[in-house]
């Protein structure tokens, strides 16, 4: 089997060290996490872990299985980057003169629809929003002029098809 991404979805209630326990699954078969978003999900009092991991589909079957056992665990699903639709942001930290400076600083963030989302006389922040890959080619772009800072969120995501956690707690709440 193939390397691949997988997004990994994971339900939970909102409990202390669940989270280390969930990456110690990922440490002991030495995958790496690529990204990780805890949010609170479209179920009230419910949590989402999405974590992204570049790995053989069957390691992503035994590691959701894991996931599982965990007792604040609800329900883990897993998808392929072409069953999601998903997004990551960046902040990117630019010294000021380079915006007025350097027309092709203006040309980048015209081409790659980036916000400017403030401007002081030492610094500007761009804000993009989209693929790992758009995010990337943003950096390789802007790195040759001097990036001061640069942040990427984790992976946040929603699947194509209709995901079937709010019929599964219906049911576990009516029993």
């Amino acid at each position: 089997m193939e390397n691949q991404w997988f997004t990994i979805s994971v339900y939970s209630e909102n409990h202390v060290g669940l989270l280390n326990r969930i990456s110690g699954i990922f440490l002991k078969r030495h995958i790496n996490i690529e990204s990780l978003n805890v949010s609170k999900s479209e179920i009230e009092g419910i949590s989402k872990f999405t974590i992204v991991v570049n790995t053989t589909e069957n390691w992503t079957r035994h590691i959701v299985a894991q996931i599982e056992k965990q007792i604040e665990v609800i329900k883990a699903f897993y998808h392929t980057d072409e069953e999601t639709i998903y997004q990551e942001s960046a902040l990117f930290k630019i010294a000021s003169h380079l915006l007025f400076d350097e027309r092709q600083i203006q040309n980048i963030i015209k081409e790659s629809h980036a916000q400017i989302v403030t401007v002081s006389r030492d610094f500007f922040v761009l804000a993009k929003t989209g693929r790992r890959s758009e995010i990337d080619e943003m950096h390789d772009q802007l790195e040759p002029f001097g990036i001061m800072q640069f942040v990427r969120s984790g992976r946040i995501a929603v699947t194509k098809a209709e995901m079937p956690i709010t019929a599964l707690l219906a049911e576990f709440q009516q029993a």
